[in-house]
């Protein structure tokens, strides 16, 4: 190759590295600047994209908030209604010698302007001596105006200003997960102590052991502990939905230990007792005039009854609606009016289900024939 051709190419390959690199070059601002428009693009999405998890954010802290603020204010309303009910049980003779009388304690809330209290007949039985402690620390004498045994309620009446009324709520309404309120003194030293939980469940019953059973109680996880008894328990308007009344550990032998079911009489059922209470001083309940012995399937094998459930009659009355309407001792109850005495129902709760002066059939067993006889329940003073 002549030195002039070689030149010439040695230019051409010079133009065309130069041709590339620009294309190079280009192709890379052209590059760059859309990256640097689409940064651009997303920088200014950041601040919509930063907002968005606050927005998500806001409503749950709201209603936490909103959460708080109802319970605090629910306390606040009934709180200073609720007292401390301090009684003296007297002593008594016993085979190790006398027993000194003996402090109990619950608690109560204040339901009227008048100065009545409703807290638990439990709480106020068999005392000679009873007093309320305010939630400000102040003691004032009580008296008993009336009690009530079967729904294990009692009315209590203080003189002198009351610091606050809290009212009853309508319990029929509650529902299941309803956050509510426990109100009370737990040990009666902790006084005012509040606990929160939620309705477990409505429409229990449970066994008092004595021949009844408490039906249509409310269920709670609210921490109810000794002392609570007779205190309210409130939802977040601040209204009283039940009075607390018993809480179950499983503490019977071999049972397993519960936490969380804790029970309150339904504000509905306070409400009609405690006007009665009030006004008459005793609850009305429907009077048969019979002693009896309950009969169950394993009291029916030992003594090969004919029936596995009902109630032995073991003495009438005779001037009694019982004695009037031809009970005799020995006849078997059992069913009262439409109510069968079972399993389900004891004979205490299938009378309570009927008023005084109410006439209903019974279905009675005698010398191995059922027989019908009608009778008109009286009235007694329950409590």
């Amino acid at each position: 190759m002549s030195r002039q051709s070689f030149l010439y190419f040695l230019v051409v390959i010079i133009v065309a590295v130069i041709v590339g690199l620009g294309g190079v070059i280009a192709g890379s601002l052209v590059v760059y600047r859309a990256i640097s428009e689409q940064q651009d693009r997303l920088q200014s999405a950041i601040p919509e994209i930063s907002q968005s998890p606050a927005a998500v954010q806001a409503p749950v802290s709201t209603t936490i908030t909103n959460f708080e603020d109802a319970v605090t204010q629910a306390v606040e309303n009934v709180g200073p209604a609720v007292v401390t009910v301090v009684g003296i049980v007297p002593g008594r003779e016993s085979f190790f010698g006398n027993v000194p009388d003996t402090p109990v304690s619950g608690s109560g809330v204040y339901i009227s302007e008048e100065g009545y209290i409703v807290t638990n007949n439990h709480v106020v039985e068999n005392t000679i001596q009873v007093s309320v402690i305010l939630a400000d620390g102040t003691e004032i004498p009580a008296e008993i105006i009336g009690t009530e045994k079967y729904a294990d309620l009692a009315v209590l009446k203080v003189d002198g200003s009351v610091p606050m009324k809290a009212e009853l709520g309508n319990s029929d309404e509650l529902r299941p997960g309803e956050t509510v309120i426990a109100i009370g003194s737990p040990l009666g030293d902790f006084k005012n102590t509040v606990t929160v939980g939620v309705i477990s469940g409505t429409g229990r019953m449970l066994d008092t052991g004595l021949g009844y059973e408490i039906e249509n109680l409310i269920q709670t996880d609210a921490a109810i502990n000794s002392g609570n008894s007779g205190g309210p328990l409130v939802n977040l308007e601040g209204e009283i939905i039940g009075i607390n009344t018993l809480v179950i550990r499983g503490t019977d032998m071999g049972s397993a230990i519960a936490e969380g079911l804790g029970f309150a009489i339904p504000a509905n059922t306070v409400r009609v007792v405690v006007e009665q209470l009030i006004q008459k001083g005793f609850f009305s309940r429907p009077y048969l005039g019979v002693n009896m012995q309950p009969i169950t399937p394993d009291i029916s094998r030992m003594y090969d009854l004919p029936v596995e459930w009902g109630v032995y009659i073991t003495s009438v009355e005779p001037t009694s609606p019982a004695g009037i309407s031809g009970l005799q001792q020995g006849d078997i109850l059992t069913k009262i009016g439409d109510i069968p005495l079972d399993d389900e129902n004891t004979f205490i709760n299938a009378l309570f289900a009927h008023s005084p002066g109410e006439t209903v059939q019974l279905d009675v067993l005698r010398q191995g024939n059922v027989i019908n006889i009608e009778v008109t329940f009286g009235e007694t003073m329950s409590g």
